[in-house]
């Protein structure tokens, strides 16, 4: 699947449309289809890598997790066996917290 990942801290230019694995969904995981995603000030201050604290979680010099985009919407496409409130095809929304630039996301 194609996602967008920031390989180091800097301005949009740092930004990479790349192929990636699809990702595996645990029992108590939920497969997003991505229909939407919008940039937020966390996925700008994290691809910036500024203020300089946000490195301290994230990585010093390179990102520990390249993945971007917090919020997302989209359509379920399957659901872990421990899942009870959500079905395929349903409709949602969430604040993943990184990840959302993609075609797909695994949502805990």
């Amino acid at each position: 699947m194609k996602a967008v990942v920031f390989p180091k801290y800097g301005s949009p230019d740092v930004l990479e449309f790349v192929e990636v694995e699809k990702p595996a969904v645990g029992d108590k995981d939920v497969l997003v289809k991505v229909v939407a995603a919008s940039v937020n000030p966390l996925d700008w201050r994290r691809m910036r890598g500024a203020p300089f604290l946000v490195r301290l979680g994230g990585g010093l010099l390179t990102p520990k997790n390249s993945r971007i985009g917090a919020d997302i919407a989209g359509i379920v496409e399957t659901v872990g066996k421990d899942v009870t409130e959500f079905q395929p095809g349903d409709a949602v929304f969430s604040d993943i917290g990184a990840g959302g630039f993609a075609e797909y996301v695994a949502v805990p």
